[in-house]
């Protein structure tokens, strides 16, 4: 059987199993033991049984349910109150100041749990309501909160650049730094975005009225302090790591024992938050050992079957794509595959596939885990499968309908894609900051 009939067959099964609504890590696991005993006959399962014990051994992983604590920790104590009020007090005299402020939220949250799914849980108990109450146009409110609220996974303590950086083998505070400079400029592509839409339609986003702006310049900048646990949290995690104080492990306990003594003193911390935020943690964190191990299994298939090699006489020999058309091959694929899959779950196809081959090509892998990491953005806002477009359903109130849902997303998923564009023309973008504080 030839490279490419091999590649092809195990690549349709898998896709047939998804789509049977199987169970991510079942589905991409149970193809790869299938190949392995039809290929390999009796014993050929061993690749999937010495997968688990790759996993077992890479003790980076540990931090992914920290990671995920520290993320829940701080949405399900209430410490993003503070937080939202002080954006709503400063920003909503503007129009679409409210929007402004819940883009800034999101950001900073961003930079304190690594997933989307906290910034989605606090842009629609915190904001959704807020914006509502003051005529904010509903289809603008759900877009900025779900675009917004993917920044998590982009922005470090990323788990996506973690999850890449241990199945790529690349070094993840590489890949955290070179998310810092794509983060933001995707943050602030959405604050332009706001500012000329609400400026043109200004019963998008009207200000607030002048009976709210009306308060004491002291106590707005009272208000001011709530920034300050937030700076707080992100320097004992992500500064103490990059400054070679801790480790990446140490680093995410850290950040977790600061989250969980701040909810302490301000008094959050109670018997329910805690029960919720370690039972959503174990959840998170079980599903993500379980997909890894099927990611591993399959790469471990994948490398023996050869089908890198059929990638790259399909893409090199038979379609004669140049090094930049291969790359706008994959991210297109990306986007395509980002309509039914999860971020994870794309990880796990295509990772054993492409790596090797942008290695080979000569592009930076530390660039092309941000692409990939962009085009996971997009797919959190792709139907039908996107995960925030779910989240939103579930947590908006009944009067969103899901085709309002779905309208929202689409200058958002625009603007993105532009975002990507240009982190894919301009890669310094990406590599800069990596390569200034590590050196090339």
């Amino acid at each position: 059987m030839s490279y490419e009939l091999i590649a092809i067959s195990i690549f349709l099964s898998m896709m047939v199993m998804l789509l049977t609504g199987q169970r991510v890590f079942g589905a991409i696991g149970g193809v790869a033991c299938i190949f392995a005993i039809l290929l390999w006959g009796t014993g050929g399962e061993g690749i999937a049984f010495h997968a688990s014990f790759i996993l077992l051994n890479w003790y980076p992983l540990l931090t992914l349910p920290l990671f995920i604590y520290m993320g829940y920790m701080f949405s399900e104590s209430g410490i993003a109150d503070d937080l939202y009020r002080m954006f709503h007090v400063w920003m909503g005299p503007l129009r679409g100041g409210l929007a402004l402020g819940t883009i800034g939220v999101m950001t900073a949250v961003a930079a304190m749990n690594g997933l989307s799914v906290a910034g989605m849980a606090i842009g629609c108990s915190l904001a959704l309501p807020e914006m509502l109450k003051r005529k904010y146009d509903k289809i603008m409110i759900s877009g900025v909160i779900q675009a917004g609220s993917s920044l998590g996974i982009m922005i470090p303590p990323s788990v996506v650049l973690v999850l890449y950086g241990m199945i790529a083998r690349q070094n993840v505070g590489r890949l955290w730094m070179a998310g810092v400079f794509p983060g933001l400029l995707l943050s602030f592509m959405m604050v332009v975005y706001v500012v000329v839409r609400c400026w043109l339609q200004p019963e998008l986003g009207p200000a607030l009225s002048a009976e709210e702006r009306q308060m004491p310049w002291k106590e707005k900048f009272r208000l001011l302090r709530a920034g300050v646990l937030p700076l707080f949290i992100i320097f004992s995690m992500t500064g103490l790591f990059l400054g070679g104080v801790t480790s990446l492990v140490e680093c995410s306990a850290t950040g977790a024992a600061v989250t969980t003594v701040a909810a302490i003193l301000k008094g959050r911390m109670n018997k329910r938050v805690l029960v919720e935020t370690v039972r959503n943690t174990m959840s998170v964190s079980c599903m993500f050992m379980w997909v890894i191990m099927a990611a591993l299994a399959f790469s471990a298939v994948f490398d023996g079957l050869g089908a890198v090699h059929a990638i790259e006489i399909l893409f090199l020999e038979k379609w004669h794509l140049s090094r930049w058309g291969i790359m706008i091959m994959m991210q297109i694929t990306y986007l395509i595959m980002g309509t039914f899959l999860d971020d994870t779950a794309m990880l796990v196809i295509v990772a054993p596939l492409y790596i090797p081959l942008v290695i080979k090509m000569g592009f930076d892998p530390i660039w092309y885990g941000v692409l990939y990491t962009i085009t996971c953005q997009i797919a959190y806002m792709t139907p039908p499968f996107g995960y925030n477009l779910f989240l939103m359903r579930a947590m908006a109130p009944k009067d969103y309908t899901l085709a309002d849902i779905y309208r929202s997303i689409v200058p958002f998923v625009l603007l993105f894609t532009v975002g990507l564009a240009i982190v894919m023309i301009f890669p310094e973008i990406a590599l800069w900051l990596p390569n200034w504080y590590f050196g090339k």
